[in-house]
């Protein structure tokens, strides 16, 4: 994929991340300073992952697959809802916040995979695609990472991600399912508040 952000601007977006789940911590109020770079201002999907250091256990994940707010705007959002309102977690306690790690994926926009569904699977990258699946009412939606820290082929990953939308594993063989898939650019704490790098 075309790099959106360099690594700078990357590291920027995970320092406002964390910046505004420690105010709202503190504050119970969103952090609102716009960021003043023009790539900030361009209307992008994102998630922001939160990770328990240094088991690395997940502790909230949230976001927008697309591009609907500023990236500024949706980075914020994100963040306060993966810290604070991710119904699988209890709210993020001002205790935890040197003991999390912050992640951001900054999303391309999803595009259909369109064709064969006994052929889907093979026009998935593992490590490069995320997926979103879409039946009805429900949708799941899997980061590009997760398939590789999970170990799980294009098969599993498609399997892993109707199990998220809560429909049936075999579901994305089917002609009422959508798949899409996307690309993100990863940008990742190596300690609490520390050393950040693009995975």
């Amino acid at each position: 994929m075309q790099k959106e952000l360099s690594f700078e601007e990357g590291a920027e977006a995970v320092k406002l991340a964390r910046k505004s789940i420690e105010y709202y911590s503190a504050t119970g109020s969103r952090w609102r300073e716009k960021a003043g770079n023009d790539k900030f201002l361009k209307e992008r999907g994102v998630f922001v992952t939160i990770e328990e250091y240094p088991s690395m256990e997940l502790r909230g994940c949230i976001g927008f697959p697309y591009a609907s707010k500023q990236l500024w705007e949706a980075i914020i959002e994100a963040s306060i809802e993966a810290a604070f309102h991710d119904p699988r977690f209890l709210p993020l306690k001002a205790e935890e916040l040197e003991k999390i790690l912050v992640e951001i994926s900054v999303l391309t926009q999803p595009k259909e995979i369109t064709g064969k569904k006994s052929e889907l699977h093979e026009k998935i990258e593992i490590g490069k695609d995320g997926l979103i699946i879409q039946r009805g009412h429900r949708s799941g939606l899997l980061l590009p990472q997760v398939a590789v820290e999970q170990k799980w082929d294009s098969e599993e990953f498609l399997r892993e991600c109707c199990k998220k939308a809560f429909i049936p594993e075999a579901a994305w063989q089917s002609a009422e399912t959508k798949i899409f898939r996307f690309q993100a650019q990863i940008f990742s704490e190596r300690t609490p508040g520390g050393q950040i790098e693009e995975k």
